[in-house]
């Protein structure tokens, strides 16, 4: 299983999508841009590299203006000799890379226009591939497009279209579910009219839910691939709670993403992960499935309060398998998550209170501590939620600036 994550590097200085306005798309600023986004990218696959992340999507403005007129540039020859530095670290380094064109690239639209720049569009996502790799395991992801009123037409415009691409497009192309317009099961659909494997999204399921259990549809997923297309991809990302449905988190929980991958039951699936922290969270969950000591304690530091709040017994068993690590990392999480789904117990979570209170009270105020005792007595008292309580001490981590507490799951 390889583990990845889109576009963007947030651990280092390389962009890969500079653009410019189209007033100002001259010759000399559009190969200034390329140059810059192509040694981006030279220098993400480098990192990459050295952080034992194996999947990687490539942004699709790396070269800006592609598919449009204004864009004459050869840049497949001109910068053969920089692509070809990158193509041999991912062939070398086994890396496999997708791209994954925007939300204006439909192609079952009734606007014969928008269709041709669909294709205009996949076809220079193919040439970036094809410049990278012959390999037909790094691909292109699609979303079938819109309804428009009638989706058996818009499904028979897709086949149509999809039967018009180039051979070399049809073999990288896969296709998505999306949160809206076409389930798993519409995708599984196309997918048997069209022969095109088909990449399972677990957050557009759970939005735009099919009927079959999600375990069920992965497979069914999976039997869309054939051996020349790799192994199976799917996307996964877990939702932002604090957002409307479908946002992204800001980071993955390492007790979710164990929980899910334990249903996979040996199903080998790579796992391109969305979520806003990008590379941060792939480098940790490779981390935690090497068994990296280190990676597991740091990870443990921001569950340990959340489990004390359900269970102190279960703080101090998790406690002491973390300090015998490496052991299954994905097994410990699988068990944080068993503890974090018990109902809230008031004596436990009031001795987690407490804890987390002992990073403060030296620091604290006269008036932060008799606020703290007041609400705390009025939990226990069930006169206040838990939740206000813990708001008030997330309010002492930034202004005390405990770190370890501030950026803690607690």
């Amino acid at each position: 299983m390889k583990i990845g994550y889109a576009c963007i590097n947030l651990s280092i200085d390389a962009p890969t999508s500079k653009s410019c306005i189209l007033k100002n798309a001259t010759e000399k600023r559009l190969r200034d841009l390329i140059e810059t986004n192509l040694s981006g990218l030279e220098n993400i696959i480098q990192y990459n590299i050295k952080k034992k992340i194996g999947l990687y999507r490539i942004s699709s403005g790396l070269i800006p203006f592609a598919s449009h007129p204004v864009n004459t540039i050869k840049w497949w020859d001109d910068y053969k000799p920089q692509l070809d530095i990158i193509a041999r670290l991912i062939k070398e380094s086994g890396m496999r890379v997708s791209m994954h064109p925007g939300q204006y690239t439909v192609l079952n639209s009734p606007k014969p226009e928008v269709v041709r720049n669909a294709i205009a569009d996949l076809e220079y996502h193919c040439r970036i591939l094809d410049a990278l790799t012959d390999s037909k395991i790094h691909k292109i992801i699609l979303h079938v497009g819109g309804v428009y009123g009638d989706k058996n037409s818009a499904v028979n415009r897709f086949v149509e279209n999809y039967n018009s691409l180039s051979q070399c497009i049809r073999d990288r192309l896969v296709i998505e579910n999306d949160e809206k317009s076409y389930s798993a099961h519409d995708v599984l659909h196309v997918s048997s009219l069209t022969g095109a494997p088909a990449v399972f999204d677990n957050l557009h399921n759970s939005i735009n839910p099919s009927t079959y259990n999600e375990y069920s549809l992965i497979r069914k997923f999976a039997k869309t691939w054939k051996a020349c297309d790799g192994i199976p991809k799917m996307h996964y990302s877990q939702q932002d709670s604090s957002k409307r449905p479908g946002a992204h988190s800001k980071t993955i929980m390492p007790d979710s993403f164990f929980k899910f991958t334990s249903g996979l039951e040996g199903l080998d699936m790579d796992i391109m992960l969305e979520v806003k922290d990008k590379n941060i969270s792939a480098e940790k969950l490779i981390g935690l499935m090497r068994g990296d000591k280190e990676q597991m304690q740091r990870e443990w530091a921001k569950y340990k309060y959340s489990v004390m709040e359900k269970s102190y017994s279960a703080y101090k068993e998790i406690g002491n398998a973390v300090a015998k690590c490496p052991s299954p990392s994905g097994e410990l999480f699988i068990r944080i998550n068993e503890i974090l789904s018990l109902p809230e117990d008031a004596g436990q979570a009031s001795n987690s209170l407490e804890h987390v209170w002992g990073y403060f009270k030296k620091a604290a105020g006269d008036g932060e501590r008799e606020k703290f005792r007041g609400l705390l007595s009025s939990y226990r008292n069930e006169k206040t939620p838990l939740h206000l309580v813990k708001e008030f001490l997330r309010e002492l981590s930034v202004k005390y600036d405990v770190s370890y507490i501030r950026d803690s799951y607690y």
